[in-house]
């Protein structure tokens, strides 16, 4: 990688050196939130998240429980049996408002955590005050969604949309013009041309580096391939790890009506398959914690 005098750097990305200077602080605190994440991620306890997008419940407009929900419960007290500490987020009670999309102006246009709904402000959702903080404490993830309409759920689409404030967003390098798109467009280029590859915070921090991923998947029709299909592109491009078979789905029979699936999907076929996810996801985080001197690679200075 080509090292450039500040000069050299200001001559290319078009800035002044007050503009230099913030990108230089921003990258500061990046490369030591980075060592932060590595000193938590290599703690000997296993805290895994189960994360629910379902929707349907007993004293909601369904009238019926969710199997999803039925699903995930059964990893997650199988994570407990193994020595995990569980918590688990139900989508559908919490206010998560949707993606700007900021992050397709240029990449640091998009900030953590999510400058859009900022932290203590009127406009902060619970995805800021709350479940950012809780998917950085956790070693693995399942998430659990039904399906709808060949894809995941609502609530879980705009979960993940949200989640991108987590890959390799960095803070505002001008807190006071958190969205001024000239200026986060230098703040890219910044990054571009000093990332390192090899250290980690250098450039685009992506948070969920080495994390564990489950999937579940519910529903009725062939969709749950294609829903469990996009879920792990998505989080295996965030940077998170999947053991062998880390997903299962539970489906109903086509040729049967939906009031058929409480038989089909709660059987204990499919809770041993939750059983043994769990076990999988419990095996692979532990796993990963067992080598402080191993890390992975990304490109830090791709947008």
């Amino acid at each position: 990688m080509v090292k450039h005098s500040d000069n050299e750097l200001m001559n290319l990305i078009k800035c002044n050196r007050q503009e230099l200077e913030m990108f230089k602080r921003v990258q500061k605190g990046a490369l030591k939130e980075a060592q932060k994440i590595k000193k938590h991620f290599f703690n000997k306890e296993i805290r895994i998240l189960g994360v629910s997008g379902a929707t349907r419940r007993n004293d909601d407009c369904p009238r019926h429980d969710s199997h999803t929900d039925w699903l995930l419960e059964k990893a997650m007290e199988h994570c407990r049996k193994l020595g995990a500490k569980t918590e688990t987020i139900k989508l559908w009670d919490c206010n998560i408002q949707p993606c700007k999309g900021c992050y397709s102006t240029t990449n640091a246009q998009c900030h953590y955590k999510c400058s859009c709904y900022p932290e203590g402000s009127e406009a902060e959702d619970e995805m800021t005050s709350k479940i950012y903080d809780k998917l950085m404490r956790a070693d693995a993830i399942i998430f659990a969604t039904p399906t709808h309409n060949f894809k995941v759920s609502s609530p879980m689409s705009l979960f993940i949309d949200r989640c991108i404030s987590m890959d390799g967003s960095l803070s505002p390098a001008n807190p006071n013009a958190a969205k001024d798109p000239v200026l986060n467009r230098k703040h890219t280029k910044f990054i571009e041309l000093t990332a390192d590859s090899k250290t980690f915070g250098s450039g685009f921090l992506r948070r969920f580096t080495g994390k564990t991923a489950g999937i579940i998947a519910t529903g009725h029709e062939v969709g749950l391939s294609m829903a469990i299909t996009s879920l792990f592109m998505t989080l295996n491009h965030f940077g998170m790890a999947f053991p062998p078979f880390s997903n299962m789905y539970a489906t109903g029979d086509y040729c049967q009506g939906l009031y058929t699936d409480d038989k089909m999907l709660r059987n204990e076929c499919h809770a041993q398959d939750a059983v043994k996810l769990a076990e999988n996801v419990f095996s692979m985080a532990k796993a990963m914690k067992q080598d402080p001197k191993t890390w992975w690679k990304y490109e830090g200075g791709s947008n």
